[in-house]
């Protein structure tokens, strides 16, 4: 579960969140939406622990898969390397699975660096889902990705995350993104 009671946030004098809840319940799906601004990464970086709360409570799972709006990938380091960096040895087949479902079988050993913006993004997906953890939380995760692409991922996350009664959080400003994990969508407005 994932659960912020009654959050109040500030970067300095501007009140980003103010008084805002959130649950997410086991094996439950809840998007939250807004536009640019609103809070919806300062809420990830709550969640994550990268920012303090002074006033409310968070209750969070220890371990959490993430993908952040930018795919933190090595560069310089190949496919394999960047999927196995999160996982001990005995779950590399596992990682190998999931890299062929999503159709990077064949570039495995190419460079993150040679990789198209769709491919890294996949990559970034990947990763957060071999790192296996009680809750996801996706930050506007399917940037750069075509429809059919979305489907494939939002299978895997259902199987992986949702079946197994574990939360998910989607954070993003496009509405349509909800459908595709039946995500019970949130409007997030900022200080209001």
């Amino acid at each position: 579960m994932i659960e912020l009671k009654n959050i109040s946030f500030s970067y300095g004098e501007q009140q980003i969140l103010n008084n805002f809840n959130l649950n997410v319940n086991e094996g439950e799906c809840v998007q939250l939406y807004g536009t640019s601004g609103s809070g919806k990464t300062t809420v990830l970086r709550i969640i994550l622990g990268l920012e303090n709360v002074i006033i409310g409570n968070v209750i969070v799972p220890q371990k959490i898969s993430t993908v952040f709006q930018e795919d933190r990938l090595l560069e310089n380091k190949d496919v394999l390397s960047n999927v196995r960096l999160v996982i001990p040895n005995e779950k590399y087949p596992i990682a190998d699975a999931l890299i062929k479902e999503f159709g990077l079988w064949d570039d495995r050993k190419k460079r993150v660096s040679q990789l198209s913006g769709g491919m890294k993004r996949k990559v970034a997906i990947i990763r957060a889902i071999v790192y296996d953890g009680d809750a996801l939380i996706l930050d506007e995760p399917f940037n750069g990705l075509d429809s059919d692409n979305k489907k494939i991922i939002a299978q895997v996350i259902k199987r992986e995350f949702l079946n197994k009664s574990k939360p998910v959080l989607l954070i993003t400003h496009i509405k349509e993104d909800a459908q595709l994990l039946n995500a019970k969508v949130i409007e997030i407005c900022g200080n209001c």
